[in-house]
């Protein structure tokens, strides 16, 4: 275990540095826009080409990977990330924003898929798990450490725009200069969302609505924050705090889910997302501590939902098909999240910040209603036949991609069925 973990050590030390520049950008960009006057439906676009961009990547990356390599192509990817950051300081437009932003989730894309094609293939069985989740742990870190660093420097200034830009390029070194042998090429998974629908409508649909909601909310939450009137602090404070909440709910939620109807528990914790978003809809507090009080409790239910999905589409698929299951899901999310920034931007334009809520709300209560309608159609699998739960914090699910799914899984687990070893569509 001790010698996986050291193999993989200066590539996830890398990978902190990455996920810190991710959280960084991500933050800035909508708060230093915001201050610019930009209209919160431009704002809602970085995160709409951000997404489509990072659905792009998982499409076409795998390609330019087996083209030119690994190391050359991550390093390229990285280069890329590195001067968008520093451009972004220099051309302060929202149209060349939204544009450069596409172009930041596409190689995104490829970076993380490189990272995570490297730990998949440095792993064993026995690792795969502790090495899963102490990547999980430093993107989550990573990205926290990133936000936080918001209130250090004035956001009109291009000094953190310059931060970004030394965080990636810190991050391309351990790769680089190192001498261990690199990956097989990544594969392609080919994705039958026909299938995925018919093997789990209710993971399915979920998960679609579940990208909406955290889109909009991870694209325009620090958007919301500023025009409640919460300072850069409170704005990182509340971004951080909800990331944290829903990697310290994934355990019990998980563990729920296992032992009861996971479609119940999708549709409790959707319902407490709700009522969240509406509270925080119709009240509008002003109180910093009750606003991020609520946008916390928001957030350590909504984060539960995606693995709570997953978990629940790979009960009725056989094990080998757990990363064909996953990658459509995942692309459902993507889909997901270029809806909901385009969506809520404008819905924040036409009424008021406090409406982002309204957005989260109505694709919760849409969970709520179909996981209950599905639940009484279909019956649950029985509890010794569930597929294992793996959490999977989904405050940065856009940067998981099908190759961590390989990561997260080791392999066939259940016992394979005779016949078409295709999806069970029990």
């Amino acid at each position: 275990m001790k010698r996986n973990l050291l193999s993989v050590a200066s590539l996830l030390f890398g990978t902190l540095f990455l996920f810190m520049g991710n959280g960084l950008q991500g933050i800035l960009l909508p708060v230093r826009g915001n201050l610019e006057g930009y209209a919160t439906t431009t704002l809602g676009l970085l995160g709409t080409s951000w997404a489509a961009g990072f659905v792009i990547g998982c499409l076409v990356a795998p390609k330019l990977v087996r083209r030119v390599g690994h190391v050359r192509a991550f390093s390229g990817f990285i280069a890329i990330i590195a001067i968008i950051a520093l451009v972004s300081g220099i051309i302060i437009h929202p149209v060349w924003w939204v544009l450069l932003r596409a172009v930041t989730g596409f190689a995104t894309a490829g970076t993380s898929m490189i990272i995570e094609s490297w730990l998949n293939e440095r792993a064993t069985n026995e690792s795969r798990g502790a090495i899963f989740s102490l990547y999980i742990a430093i993107t989550l870190f990573g990205v926290v450490a990133g936000q936080m660093m918001i209130p250090l420097e004035d956001v009109r200034t291009p000094v953190l725009f310059m931060i970004c830009g030394i965080f990636y390029c810190i991050a391309m070194l351990p790769t680089t200069l190192s001498t261990a042998a690199s990956p097989q090429p990544l594969k392609a998974v080919k994705l039958d969302l026909p299938a995925l629908y018919r093997n789990s409508p209710v993971s399915c649909l979920g998960i679609l609505l579940v990208g909406i909601a955290n889109g909009a909310y991870g694209t325009l939450g620090a958007v919301f924050g500023a025009g409640s009137g919460l300072s850069d602090t409170s704005i990182a404070i509340m971004m951080s705090a909800t990331i944290f909440a829903g990697a310290l709910m994934q355990l019990p939620a998980g563990r729920l889910s296992d032992r009861i109807d996971r479609r119940h528990v999708l549709a409790a914790m959707s319902a407490i997302a709700a009522l969240a978003g509406l509270l925080l809809a119709i009240l509008q507090p002003s109180s910093p501590y009750f606003i991020i009080g609520l946008v916390v409790l928001y957030g350590a239910v909504a984060n539960t939902l995606y693995p709570i999905a997953v978990a629940h589409a790979n009960d009725y698929a056989s094990a080998e098909d757990f990363v064909k299951v996953s990658g459509g899901l995942l692309l459902l999310y993507g889909i997901g999240t270029i809806i909901g920034p385009t969506i809520g931007g404008p819905v924040m334009s036409m009424i008021n910040p406090h409406a982002l809520f309204l957005v989260t709300a109505v694709a919760h209560v849409l969970i709520t209603a179909y996981a209950i309608i599905r639940s009484r159609m279909r019956a649950a699998v029985p509890v010794g036949d569930r597929d294992a739960y793996t959490t999977i914090p989904t405050a940065t699910s856009q940067t998981l991609t099908p190759e961590s799914m390989s990561l997260a899984n080791p392999g066939p687990s259940k016992t394979p069925e005779t016949g078409d070893p295709a999806l069970k569509y029990s």
